[in-house]
């Protein structure tokens, strides 16, 4: 009787459709293009955003380039935040006789009390004063517009700031609202010293409904999708130095890979799963980087609920829409501002509607030409970043009514904690998996 129960149990389906189009590098071509040109795309994009949202916003006022200031006349200019950061690393300081020996203030974040930002148009560039606009909250890339007024001093003295905003926000169908979770997991880092195979076994046991009892294999046949959020396998430095490996070294680099697809595959063979490169996966290393190759994954590919998708992602389940990273963007601007947590940077990047502002300045991005993929044009259900310290999330609501679930997914290597999204309400919570035994 208990069998015929488990055999009836039936796992929930969702419909899914991928938005990585944008992200995908196909027809570009790299040709010794320069970055000055995807600037411009974002600055051109943004600032017609912003025009249209300056008469609700301070319609009084003169709209100039940075070429038309003068002296003393209130008027709003728009353009690209540029911030002079004493503390930035430069290249050209590795060949620099004169080298600084003074040491770095914090080694992980760069921000110093002298640093100050400069806006820049096409026309030109003013630096910016007055106490409106906070350096430390700022990074080089954001596009905003200003209220205030150029000084004798040839500065342009800052009043007011307007920023683009959560962006419009399609609303959620009715259909979701039953119970569907999505899973989403981040930082396996197979073939790290601290990974244990054990965890990662527990995990797949519990996603594909081999734990537990019926109660527990009812939860487990509601999860419709998985989502591995990058940094999945961890390759020795060592082995990747450029010469010809040794048979010993050859197993060692594969091993890892081998070890993943044998999960996968049990994952795959049980409900669909979404895979995106890391900064430490076999993958390009400039945003955004381009879908793992399914050759790497000989068994698991062969299911078609396997994925292999870009980072950035974007998707949609049942009309809910996603958008995440590996976390690169996030852990950037932790290095050039300050937060009181990692969830105001996820709220930032939303509201300037970027994914990743720093790039191409401090973060490589492939050199685009006549676009910037990482501008944000529909504000997204779900917004989640991988491989953080720790579990974070919150909800965060938008003044025309847009709601959006942060979610900062840890490093499973590390914590052992997997995130459970509820589609049909977006909450969340975290699932921890441990494999101590208590004394």
């Amino acid at each position: 009787m208990e069998v015929d129960s488990q055999e009836q149990l039936q796992r929930k389906q969702s419909t899914y459709l991928s938005l990585d189009e944008n992200f995908e590098i196909q027809k570009e071509v790299y040709r010794g293009q320069q970055y000055s040109q995807i600037y411009f795309a974002r600055l051109h994009m943004m600032r017609t955003l912003l025009y249209s949202l300056v008469p609700n916003w301070k319609s009084h006022l003169p709209v100039c380039t940075v070429l038309e200031l003068e002296e003393g006349k209130e008027c709003i200019i728009v353009g690209t935040l540029y911030k002079h950061m004493k503390l930035k690393p430069c290249i050209l300081d590795e060949y620099s006789k004169e080298r600084s020996v003074a040491p770095l203030i914090k080694p992980h974040n760069f921000m110093h009390q002298d640093d100050y930002l400069v806006l820049e148009d096409e026309s030109g560039r003013v630096k910016l004063g007055g106490t409106k606009l906070s350096p430390s909250v700022y990074v080089t890339g954001v596009v905003v517009a200003l209220h205030g007024k150029e000084t004798s001093a040839g500065a342009f003295f800052v009043e007011d700031v307007l920023e683009a905003g959560l962006p419009p926000q399609i609303e959620r169908p009715l259909k979701s609202r039953e119970d569907k979770y999505v899973v989403f997991v981040s930082g396996l880092s197979i073939g790290s010293s601290s990974s244990n195979p054990l965890q990662f076994q527990l995990l797949v046991d519990h996603i594909t409904g081999h734990l537990g009892d019926e109660e527990e294999q009812g939860l487990a046949a509601e999860i419709v999708h998985l989502v591995i959020v990058g940094n999945s396998v961890e390759i020795s430095h060592g082995l990747l130095n450029g010469q010809n490996l040794a048979s010993k070294d050859q197993s060692r680099l594969s091993e890892p890979f081998k070890e993943l697809d044998i999960l996968l595959t049990q994952i795959a063979a049980s409900l669909p799963l979404d895979i995106m490169p890391g900064s430490s996966d076999p993958a390009n290393f400039a945003l955004p980087q381009q879908p793992l190759n399914r050759c790497l994954f000989p068994g698991s590919a062969t299911y078609n609920t396997f994925r292999s998708c870009t980072n950035p992602h974007c998707f949609e389940l049942d009309s809910i829409r996603f958008l995440g990273t590996s976390g690169q963007n996030i852990d950037d601007l932790t290095k050039y501002s300050e937060a009181k947590d990692k969830l105001d940077f996820l709220e930032r990047t939303l509201r300037w509607r970027h994914l990743a502002p720093t790039a191409p300045n401090t973060l490589g991005c492939y050199p685009f030409t006549d676009r910037d993929p990482f501008l944000i044009d529909s504000c997204p259900d779900v917004y989640f970043v991988g491989n953080q310290e720790k579990y974070e999330t919150r909800l965060l609501k938008g003044l025309e009514g847009q709601l959006v679930r942060l979610i900062c997914i840890p490093r499973f290597c590390e914590t052992g904690v997997a995130v459970v999204l509820n589609m049909r309400n977006l909450e969340c919570h975290a699932l921890t998996f441990g494999t101590q035994i208590s004394s």
